[in-house]
């Protein structure tokens, strides 16, 4: 049967993959409202479309940190792709190269960033994670660094993993012949098994909860990267993260994995685009399956979009082929949306473009009964 839109690869990924590993992918945190409302969030948007414009030539291209990239769709870190398919983070790299945009690869990757890096050229940048072991941080940095990686997209809402039931249920760990490459050297490459998620008791052991804005300016000094603050769903956090020096933000609740009943991003996305009063990007991670739903998140201000489940699941399903497919659906279904809309150029899409539930009462989408 042919595929002819991204979530239909969650249910081939769904027969194709261990029980514990789909479930690791596809799980969020506790009652999983989250997970569901980061979807459900984009059918509160609904289009102002105009009409009677040439929409003839459509350029899709944009810049993320002074990158040229073909279009405002790029690669989330997601962790641990051989598990979904035996060439993992390489098939993802090059599928993201292929596309013409941004991959950005896990700390907890089963490729590291040499092996990624010599899939050949591509803009990429590096999901950190910070360990205790300040060194063993500083060490990453410096190898992402020279392997060519060109930003640190650090993720700062795991200071502990959030409880995610079906990992404990499935006593989640890392396939005994995979290793978290970047540090297979260090001894922190293998995950134990554990009474509960492997991954929870790998944390606690390995993660700094003692984390702070002030870590952030010490990154800095030690790595010329711009730095990407990713977990950032408050106006109050947008403005330590310009004050911080961050050059983005990334607003996202980790999938929906990490706190339960956080708003879905793209409802959170509008209060931080407004703190950040265009000093720095901001991007939206959660939740994105279509090219409407890229739309309505540049509408409301965001500078790109990242996906990650959707890698996964097309990973698992087709491989490398896979995931340039979703790429290619995401792009196509975004460039018709603009033709739609009237807007020929990401500058021309506007937040009159949409209408929210959150807008004016008259403005309501559903008459109230």
């Amino acid at each position: 049967m042919e595929i002819t839109n991204v979530n239909e690869y969650e249910a081939i990924a769904k027969e194709k993959l261990p029980k514990m590993v789909f479930d690791y992918y596809a799980s969020g945190a506790e009652d999983q409202w989250t997970l569901q409302e980061n979807r459900n969030a984009f059918s509160r948007i609904l289009f102002r479309p105009r009409i009677l414009i040439d929409v003839s030539k459509i350029d899709m291209t944009t810049t993320v940190l002074g990158f040229k990239i073909s279009m405002p769709i790029m690669v989330a870190p997601t962790a641990m792709q051989k598990m979904a398919h035996p060439e993992g983070e390489y098939a993802t790299a090059r599928a993201a190269s292929a596309a013409g945009t941004i991959m950005t690869l896990s700390s907890w990757a089963t490729s590291s960033v040499e092996e990624v890096a010599s899939t050949g050229p591509g803009i990429r940048f590096f999901q950190l994670y910070v360990y205790k072991d300040r060194n063993v941080v500083a060490q990453l940095v410096r190898r992402a660094e020279r392997a060519g990686f060109k930003a640190i997209a650090l993720t700062v809402d795991t200071p502990r993993l959030g409880r995610r039931e079906s990992d404990i249920k499935n006593r989640f760990t890392l396939p005994p012949y995979l290793t978290l490459k970047n540090f297979e050297g260090l001894d922190l490459g293998k995950m134990d098994e554990a009474n509960d998620s492997g991954l929870a008791s790998y944390v606690a052991g390995q993660i700094d909860r003692t984390l702070s804005w002030k870590d952030v300016q010490w990154l800095q000094t030690i790595t010329k990267l711009p730095i990407l603050v990713k977990g950032v769903l408050t106006a109050e956090d947008a403005r330590m993260a310009v004050q911080a020096g961050a050059a983005g933000i990334i607003v996202s609740n980790h999938g929906a994995r990490q706190l339960d009943y956080v708003p879905a991003t793209i409802i959170a996305l509008e209060e931080v685009v407004k703190a950040a009063q265009g000093k720095i990007p901001v991007f939206l991670d959660g939740g994105v399956r279509r090219g409407t739903d890229v739309f309505k998140a540049l509408a409301l201000g965001a500078s790109g979009i990242f996906i990650g489940r959707p890698v996964v699941f097309s990973l698992a399903a087709e491989g490398e082929a896979g995931v340039r497919k979703v790429l290619q659906m995401m792009r196509e279904e975004f460039e018709l949306t603009m033709a739609l809309s009237g807007c020929t150029s990401l500058k021309e899409i506007t937040r009159n473009h949409i209408i929210t539930d959150w807008d004016a009462p008259q403005a309501r989408l559903v008459p109230k009964l």
